[in-house]
């Protein structure tokens, strides 16, 4: 499985990343180009531990977290269209500088080859372990990356 923590799946999101022009569009989903693009950079911040959002995990992630972590990492198949984004990573601002936006993505995916953040908690999942982080932060990437057609 594809995994972020790999420099060939690294390479492979970068390139992907870099086709996104202002003329990509959302093919589902709410967000458009640059709603997505500033998701994804401030959601990277928090895994790579460079956004302090609250470290723990919710009531039904205690519940049903695990359960879904298992079922999304296990195999190679993306993640379903439609996935909620997350309260603190719902952007409501329509427009910005997308290339500048881009470019911090770019940044980030590299970052993940120096990844120390390994006392990350996600908000739903909890603690995981770092081939299960790593596929699922390869398999976030791809999701909205296929949702703009990249």
């Amino acid at each position: 499985m594809k995994t972020i923590f790999e420099q060939t799946a690294r390479e492979e999101l970068i390139k992907r990343i870099s086709t996104l022009t202002d003329r990509n569009t959302a093919q589902w989903g709410k967000m458009n180009l640059y709603q997505m693009t500033r998701h994804c950079t401030l959601w990277n911040d928090w895994v790579l531990g460079k956004k302090k959002t609250p470290n723990k995990q919710e009531f039904l992630g205690l519940l049903f977290g695990r359960m879904a972590l298992k079922g999304m990492v296990k195999n190679d198949n993306p993640m379903k269209k439609g996935m909620p984004a997350g309260r603190h990573f719902t952007i409501k601002e329509q427009g910005g500088d997308f290339e500048l936006l881009k470019k911090r993505w770019l940044e980030q995916i590299a970052e993940y080859g120096r990844f120390s953040n390994h006392d990350f908690i996600h908000d739903f999942f909890g603690r995981m372990k770092t081939d299960d982080l790593g596929i699922f932060v390869y398999k976030h990437m791809d999701h909205h990356l296929r949702q703009f057609g990249a």
